[in-house]
């Protein structure tokens, strides 16, 4: 199973699967979520209701339980990140550790462990970072797998076809 970060929704309407143009991609998210295999967090619902577009109206459609609430199993989770990232060791700049700390990410990775999901997202990590702790850094730290956009959607077997019966040019 798969929690998904802020950023797989935010380039996916960007980029490559505009709601204008690619209208399966969110709909097999909502198929998948209804199978029970994707999901989110409430931290990055909230970040995704900032905006005004087609984003946000997609996101205020979906069902409560797309978006998991922190669970207690987390709790003790985000002790041990924040341990870390506050850490002389780790050497993040306080900035870095307290943008982390009050981010969806650190609440997205620590619910991911409690759990046993998969964090699906579009960062990578970089270890030698100090001014910005990275997701995937995070998963790795306390043992929660990380994966890319487009390797969860082979994995989960999305494909998006052509509908043959859409023959009219513009």
């Amino acid at each position: 199973m798969y929690l998904l970060d802020a950023n797989v929704f935010i380039e996916a309407k960007n980029r490559h699967f505009g709601f204008d143009i690619c209208p399966g991609f969110w709909e097999w998210l909502v198929l998948r979520h209804q199978q029970g295999s994707v999901f989110s967090i409430a931290a990055v619902r909230d970040e995704l209701l900032r905006g005004n577009d087609a984003l946000t109206d997609w996101t205020r459609s979906l069902p409560d339980s797309f978006f998991l609430s922190p669970d207690q199993r987390a709790f003790p989770v985000l002790a041990m990140l924040s341990s870390w990232a506050s850490s002389p060791a780790v050497r993040f700049t306080q900035a870095a550790t307290a943008d982390f700390l009050a981010s969806a990410d650190y609440l997205l990775a620590a619910q991911a462990r409690a759990v046993g999901f998969i964090v699906v997202t579009h960062e990578l990590s970089n270890p030698a970072s100090r001014r910005r702790v990275m997701l995937p850094d995070a998963c790795l730290e306390i043992g929660v797998s990380t994966i890319g956009a487009y390797e969860f959607m082979r994995r989960e077997g999305l494909r998006l076809i052509l509908d043959p019966t859409i023959t009219r040019a513009r």
